[in-house]
């Protein structure tokens, strides 16, 4: 049985947080909290929240055994782009773009 979270319009680059969600793939749900717990990157924090809730979302079928749960899928889409502009030299404007992410995790019994 499945139980997912998914998080839309966090405000982390895609390309930023695909590097801790890589780290957390495929593992038990205890070892990826411990993991990201004392890693020094913001999309480990982000991730984290985002795992606690598909955790408390699993926890809500009482058929699941929290202590089989692992990472089955973790997926970190590209959301909308936040478009600014900053003045530069000249009279001239700079484009800044913020990237947005939409991150999705499914946990699975093993």
């Amino acid at each position: 049985m499945e139980a997912r979270a998914v998080a839309k319009y966090i405000r982390i680059s895609p390309q930023k947080a695909r590097l801790v969600a890589d780290v957390v793939r495929g593992k038990p749900v205890g070892e990826a909290l411990t993991i990201l717990s004392f890693m020094p990157k913001k999309g480990a924090r982000i991730i984290k929240k985002v795992l606690e809730s598909a955790l408390a979302n699993a926890d809500q079928n009482p058929s699941i055994d929290i202590e089989t749960l692992y990472i089955k899928k973790i997926v970190v889409d590209e959301g909308p782009r936040l478009k600014r502009w900053r003045p530069r030299a000249m009279g001239r404007a700079y484009g800044i773009k913020h990237r947005l992410s939409h991150i999705t995790i499914v946990l699975d019994e093993a």
